[in-house]
């Protein structure tokens, strides 16, 4: 199950897009249709999914990674951790 909320607000009501897309791709972790040890989708796809600049796709990344859901690999991209 995927929720988008790129039209919206997140739950938490915050329109902030790289807020809106760390909370999709968290829905993508928690429902499984990422899973631990798989490469989560590169900066640039997220970017061009999303429309935004690829600093607003890596910011969001970044939120996951300090929440311990993604682990960045230099040269390699982000992957899902176990811990997820």
């Amino acid at each position: 199950m995927t929720v988008s909320y790129r039209h919206g607000m997140t739950e938490t009501g915050d329109p902030r897009l790289y807020v809106q897309i760390a909370a999709s791709v968290r829905v993508r972790i928690q429902s499984g249709e990422l899973a631990p040890g798989q490469a989560a989708p590169s900066i640039t796809t997220l970017s061009q999914e999303w429309g935004v600049a690829r600093e607003t796709a890596a910011q969001a990344y970044q939120v996951l990674e300090s929440e311990g859901l993604l682990k960045r690999y230099p040269g390699r991209g982000y992957y899902v951790t176990t811990r997820a």
